[in-house]
């Protein structure tokens, strides 16, 4: 399929052809979502932790006598119903991660460009590069060619647009070959260059 490719100064700069196979599929939703909740798993730290009744420091001392108190019948002040004693059922440090198979991680990301493609969000230029590490000269930029809440992906960022667009909410950049399934869907547009088109067919077909 053939996509008109723009100028980073908001001009035509010809067209481009795109790989069917990379770009053109039936966006499969579940596929889509085994790999999105995959990747949402896989960044979990997992180090959440309370402290049980074994590991409290606290007396063994039975708190008063059994009987003849007029109060309920207690022992170890470490016990869960006490302040200050461990938490009955806590969290403990695990893993959330699973496995996916790379043939599906792969798959899945065709058919997160396809999807894209398909609803009209994908917009191609030709390359992204500024002389100087300027926000206010990017944000204009952006703004021209109506770059927001995108998602930019390059062969290879140039320090200067990566440097200036730290700041810039709903934007982020990325090299093509960190492209992930996740990045692309939660922004609106994507942005591919001439040379991140290249990459990324080359990674996927």
């Amino acid at each position: 399929m053939k996509l008109d490719v723009v100028s980073f100064d908001k001009g035509k700069a010809g067209s481009i052809d795109l790989a069917d196979e990379v770009f053109g599929l039936a966006p499969r939703g579940d596929i889509l979502h085994r790999c999105v909740t995959w990747q949402l798993a896989k960044r979990h730290q997992g180090t959440h932790k309370s402290k049980p009744r074994n590991e409290v420091k606290a007396t063994s001392k039975k708190m008063y006598k059994q009987k003849g108190t007029g109060g309920a019948r207690h022992g170890n002040k470490a016990a869960p119903q006490f302040r200050g004693g461990g938490t009955a059922h806590g969290p403990r440090p695990r893993s959330r991660a699973t496995d996916l198979p790379k043939k599906v991680r792969k798959l899945a990301l065709k058919h997160a460009l396809s999807a894209k493609q398909a609803a009209k969000e994908l917009i191609i230029v030709d390359q992204i590069a500024l002389d100087a590490a300027k926000t206010k000269a990017l944000v204009e930029r952006f703004e021209k060619l109506g770059f927001v809440n995108a998602l930019i992906v390059d062969a290879e960022v140039n320090a200067n647009v990566g440097v200036a667009a730290r700041n810039i909410p709903n934007v982020d950049i990325l090299p093509a070959i960190g492209a992930n399934v996740y990045d692309i869907l939660r922004r609106q547009k994507l942005v591919l260059t001439k040379a991140a088109v290249a990459s990324l067919e080359a990674r996927l077909k």
